[in-house]
C-alpha cells in the first residue's frame, strides 16, 4: 500500500538514501515497519543544520514530487519562497498562495528590495532607474509602462520575479540599480524541461468591481520540438479620483485647480517560444511577443486664479475646460538563437543570438475651454516610435574545477523618432496647424566583456570588465532644435563575492558601476500642454548617468525560518532629475543632470513557519536619501521606510487564508516630498480536483480615510510652491478561477532568448508611474 511521508528539507539526504536502496525500503513498507521511517526522519531532523543544501531556504510552499525516486512512496518537501544570492534575489511567485488572485504589482510589494508607493511608482533599492526583462530578454513596452502593465497583469502568469542587483559583466551596463526580470509561468507549473511528449495547459478568468480579464497558457513537446505560449487580456476601470492643486507664487498669486478623473485601460499580451534540438550538441530557439496597451481618460478641471497682493482691485477669475486623452502603445518582439555545445556535459558552449523590437506609440489630447476663459480649444498628437536590432555572441569555457571564463561581444542599433502636431480647433482648416516637430534620435552601441568565475570550498565569486561605446545622433527634421552628434565610451567593472560560513548561512559582498542613458521621453522636445497651468518637455542635452553601487548581504535559513539582511549604498554625481520653474505665468517641467544623490538603505526579509499551518512573512526596508543640486541651489534629504506584514493560514477544508498589511512612509525628491500610505489586502483560495481547479478571492482597501488612499505631494521651486492632494477610491474585490488540463507532469522546454539586453533607455517618472490604485486584470 502506498504511503505518504512528509519530511522537512533536512530529510532530503534521507530521500537520496531511500532512492539508492529503493527495493529494501519498499519491502519494509510493505511489511508494515513504519517505525523505521519515523526514526530516520527524526534523526535527520536533529542534524538538519549540517544537512541543508546551500540553495535551500526551507520556506514552506508547494511540494516537490519524488515519485521518480520511489515508485510506491511519495516523499514531499517544502520549496523555498525566496532564494538569496550575493548578486540576485529570486521570489517564487507560484509558491505564494496570493498569486492565484493578485496582480504582478501586488506581488512586487512583497519582494525584497522592491517598493511600490501609493501612486504605484516602483523602486528597486530606492531608485526607479532599473530595467525590466521578460523571460531573460528586455521589453521596451514593460520598461516604458512598468506599473501600468504590472497592475493589469495577473500574478498567476508569472513563475518567478528576479531582482538582479549586481548583474555582472555579461549584462549590459544600462540600469542604474539593476534588473527586474519576470519569468513567465508555463502551463501546469513553473517551467523546466519536458521529458514526456504531450500537451498541458491552463485557462484563467477574473472579474471584479473594477474590471475583468482572462488568460491561457500551454506547453507541448513532440520529439525534439518544444513549444510554449502565453496569452492574457484585461480591462480596468478607475472612477472618481479627486485631485486638488494649489500653487502659491512668491508675488502672492494663488492658483487653485480641482478635478475628478475617470480612466479606462485595455491590455493584451501574447508570447510564443519554440526550441528544437538539432542533435545532442546543437539547439535552435526562437520567440515572438506582442503587447498592446491603451488608456482613455476624461476630466473636467475648474481653475481659479487669485491675483497677486499688489493687484488688489482685481477679482479672482474662474474658468473650466473639458479634456480627453487617448494613449496607445504596441510592442513587437522577436528573437532567434543558435547554441553549440563542445562537450556532452554542456558546460563548454557558444551562443549566437539576434533580437528585434519595435515599439510604436500614439498619444492624442483634446481641450475645450469655457467661453469665459478667452482661450482657444486645442488638439495635439504625438507619434513616438522606437526600433532596435541586436546581435550578440557569448562564449563560456570551464578552465579547471570550479573556474569558468565568460567572453562576449554585442552590437545594438536603435532608432527613435517622434512626430508631434499642434492644432487650434477654433481656426479654419488652412490655419489650424499651429506647430510641428519631427525629431530623430539614433543610438549605436558596441560592447565587449570578459568575466571570471571561481568556486572553491566555502568561497565563490566572480569579477569582470565590460566596455561599451555609444554613437549618438540627434536630428530635427521639423521644428526648433539644434542637430548634433557625439560618441563616448564607458568601462564598467563589477565584482561579487560569496562566503558560506555554514551550511545554513551566506555572506555576500558586491560592487558594480552602472549607467543610465536618457530615453526619448527625457530627450524629446515635444511640449505637453495637457495641463493649462503647466507645460512639460524634454532636454536633448542630457548626458549618461553614472552610478556606483555597493552591497553587503547576510542570509540565515533553516527548515522553519529564513531571514535575509541587505545593506546597500548608491552614489551618483549626475543624476537625471525632473525639476520645475515658473516662466510666463506657467510651471515649466523638464529634466537635467542636476542632482548629486547618496542613498543608503537597509532591507530585511523574513519568512517563518510559526505553526504547521501558519506562515508569517515580513518585508521591511529603510533608507536615507540625500539629494543636492548646485545648479538649482537646493537640497533635500530624509528617511524613508516601507513595511509589509503578512500571515498565511491553512483553514479546515484546506482553505488558504492570506492577510497582508502594507505601508510606506514619506518619500523625497530634490524639490519636495510625497506622503505615505497604508493598505489592507485579504485573500482566500480553495483548490479542487487534485489542484487542477482553483477558486480565489481578493479584497483590497485603504486603511483610514474611509477606505481611500490619501496622497499629498509638495514641490518647492525658487519662486513658487505647489501642493497637491489626491484621493483614490482604492477599495475593490475580485474573483478568479483557473483550470489546468492535460498531463500536469509535462513541462515544455521554454526557449529563453540568450540576449540579456538592458540597453533599454532610462524612463521618466511619468512613464514609470501608474495611475493610483491597484488594478484588476488578466
Amino acid at each position: 500500500m502506498k504511503k505518504n511521508v512528509i519530511f522537512s528539507f533536512s530529510n532530503v539526504v534521507f530521500c537520496v538514501f531511500c532512492a539508492s536502496n529503493k527495493k529494501k525500503v519498499i519491502k519494509n513498507i510493505k511489511m508494515g515497519k513504519k517505525i523505521v521511517l519515523t526514526m530516520f526522519g527524526a534523526l535527520f531532523t536533529l542534524f538538519s543544520t549540517a544537512q541543508v543544501n546551500n540553495e535551500t531556504t526551507g520556506v514552506p510552499g508547494d511540494t516537490i514530487d519524488w515519485e521518480k525516486y520511489l515508485d510506491q512512496v511519495t516523499v514531499s518537501a517544502v520549496r523555498p519562497l525566496v532564494k538569496m544570492e550575493a548578486d540576485k534575489m529570486t521570489y517564487d511567485v507560484q509558491g505564494d498562495v496570493d498569486s492565484k488572485s493578485a496582480t504582478v504589482l501586488d506581488m512586487l510589494r512583497k519582494v525584497p528590495m522592491v517598493t511600490v508607493d501609493g501612486q504605484d511608482n516602483i523602486k528597486v533599492n530606492g531608485s526607479g532607474a532599473f530595467k525590466v526583462y521578460v523571460d531573460g530578454k528586455p521589453s521596451p513596452m514593460f520598461s516604458n509602462n512598468t506599473s501600468q502593465i504590472f497592475k493589469m497583469m495577473p500574478a498567476a502568469a508569472v513563475s518567478k520575479i528576479e531582482v538582479i542587483t549586481n548583474p555582472g559583466a555579461k549584462y549590459d551596463a544600462e540600469g542604474a540599480v539593476g534588473v527586474l526580470n519576470l519569468v513567465l509561468a508555463k502551463a501546469g507549473g513553473a517551467g523546466g524541461q519536458q521529458t514526456i511528449n504531450g500537451l498541458t495547459g491552463t485557462v484563467r478568468g477574473q472579474i471584479g468591481n473594477r474590471g475583468y480579464g482572462g488568460g491561457a497558457s500551454f506547453s507541448a513537446q513532440e520529439g525534439k520540438l518544444s513549444v510554449s505560449g502565453n496569452l492574457m487580456t484585461g480591462y480596468q476601470r478607475l472612477k472618481d479620483i479627486d485631485f486638488v492643486s494649489d500653487r502659491y507664487e512668491d508675488n502672492g498669486t494663488h492658483v487653485n485647480q480641482s478635478l475628478t478623473t475617470n480612466q479606462r485601460t485595455h491590455f493584451g499580451m501574447g508570447t510564443l517560444s519554440l526550441s528544437y534540438d538539432l542533435d545532442s550538441l546543437n539547439t535552435l530557439g526562437g520567440s515572438l511577443g506582442l503587447t498592446m496597451f491603451r488608456i482613455k481618460s476624461r476630466y473636467n478641471p475648474t481653475i481659479t486664479t487669485y491675483p497677486a497682493r499688489d493687484i488688489l482691485e482685481t477679482e479672482p477669475f474662474t474658468y473650466g475646460y473639458r479634456s480627453s486623452a487617448i494613449q496607445k502603445y504596441t510592442s513587437i518582439d522577436a528573437s532567434a538563437d543558435w547554441q553549440h555545445f563542445f562537450s556532452g556535459d554542456r558546460t563548454h558552449y557558444l551562443t549566437l543570438s539576434y533580437l528585434f523590437s519595435q515599439t510604436p506609440q500614439r498619444s492624442e489630447t483634446t481641450q475645450e475651454y469655457d467661453d469665459i476663459s478667452g482661450m482657444q480649444d486645442l488638439f495635439s498628437k504625438t507619434r513616438p516610435k522606437s526600433s532596435e536590432h541586436t546581435i550578440q555572441l557569448d562564449y563560456v569555457r570551464p578552465l579547471a574545477e570550479g573556474q569558468t571564463l565568460n567572453l562576449g561581444a554585442k552590437y545594438i542599433n536603435r532608432q527613435n523618432r517622434s512626430k508631434s502636431y499642434y492644432y487650434n480647433l477654433g481656426a479654419d482648416e488652412a490655419n489650424a496647424l499651429t506647430g510641428e516637430v519631427d525629431y530623430r534620435h539614433s543610438n549605436n552601441i558596441a560592447a565587449g566583456y570578459a568575466e571570471y568565475e571561481l568556486s572553491k570550498g566555502i568561497f565563490s565569486g566572480k569579477g569582470g570588465l565590460r566596455y561599451e561605446h555609444t554613437w549618438q545622433k540627434i536630428e530635427y527634421k521639423q521644428g526648433a532644435g539644434q542637430n548634433y552628434s557625439t560618441d563616448y565610451g564607458n568601462l564598467v567593472p563589477s565584482l561579487s563575492m560569496n562566503l558560506r560560513p555554514s551550511m545554513t548561512s551566506n555572506i555576500g559582498l558586491t560592487y558594480n558601476m552602472r549607467i543610465s542613458r536618457p530615453g526619448i521621453t527625457y530627450l524629446n522636445p515635444y511640449i505637453d500642454r495637457t495641463n493649462p497651468l503647466q507645460i512639460s518637455y524634454g532636454n536633448s542635452d542630457l548626458e549618461v548617468e553614472k552610478n556606483h553601487n555597493f552591497g553587503l548581504s547576510y542570509s540565515i535559513f533553516s527548515t522553519k525560518f529564513m531571514m535575509n539582511i541587505g545593506l546597500q549604498q548608491s552614489i551618483c554625481n549626475n543624476r537625471i532629475s525632473e525639476y520645475s520653474f515658473i516662466k510666463d505665468g506657467l510651471i515649466n517641467s523638464t529634466y537635467g543632470n542636476i542632482v548629486k544623490e547618496r542613498n543608503s538603505s537597509l532591507n530585511i526579509f523574513m519568512n517563518w513557519l510559526a505553526l504547521p499551518n501558519t506562515r508569517i512573512t515580513m518585508n521591511a526596508g529603510g533608507s536615507y536619501a540625500d539629494l543636492r543640486s548646485s545648479r538649482l541651489d537646493q537640497r533635500n534629504h530624509g528617511w524613508e521606510g516601507n513595511l509589509m506584514l503578512g500571515v498565511q493560514q491553512t483553514l479546515p477544508w484546506d482553505l488558504k487564508l492570506s492577510l497582508n498589511w502594507i505601508g510606506n512612509t514619506k518619500s523625497y525628491t530634490l524639490q519636495g516630498w510625497s506622503t505615505g500610505f497604508n493598505l489592507g489586502v485579504v485573500g482566500l483560495t480553495k483548490s479542487f480536483l487534485k489542484d487542477r481547479l482553483n477558486l480565489s478571492f481578493q479584497g483590497v482597501t485603504g486603511i483610514g480615510n474611509h477606505g481611500k488612499l490619501k496622497l499629498d505631494t509638495y514641490t518647492r521651486g525658487h519662486d513658487f510652491e505647489n501642493r497637491q492632494k489626491i484621493n483614490v477610491p482604492i477599495a475593490q474585490f475580485a474573483f478568479t478561477v483557473s483550470y489546468t488540463f492535460g498531463n500536469t507532469k509535462v513541462r515544455a522546454k521554454e526557449h529563453k532568448s540568450r540576449i540579456e539586453n538592458d540597453f533599454t533607455e532610462k524612463k521618466s517618472d511619468q512613464e514609470q508611474m501608474g495611475n493610483a490604485g491597484t488594478g484588476t486584470g488578466m
